[in-house]
């Protein structure tokens, strides 16, 4: 059987960064679902504050994957492959 170099990889012609801008989109639509139902938990609030807790709870989410989820745990030794040295 021959091979032949002109076959499609995906992984080498697909741009690196759209995978970053999937996740951040994935991340801001579900931070916004996450601001939105706990917003409508709250009674009570008039509509300034209540513009002041949804943001901040998209803040909180945005800094809980970035940085803790992201930063922290999926960059620890023991997640990395061992096979490299």
């Amino acid at each position: 059987m021959v091979s032949h170099n002109n076959v499609h990889i995906p992984r080498e012609s697909w741009p690196n960064w759209t995978w970053y801008a999937i996740e951040f989109f994935i991340t801001l639509a579900v931070s916004m679902v996450i601001a939105f139902k706990t917003t409508d938990a709250i009674e009570g609030l008039p509509p300034d504050t209540q513009n002041w807790v949804f943001y901040g709870i998209v803040t909180l989410v945005f800094i809980a994957w970035y940085v803790l989820i992201r930063g922290l745990i999926f960059k620890k030794h023991i997640l990395r492959n061992r096979g490299q040295s």
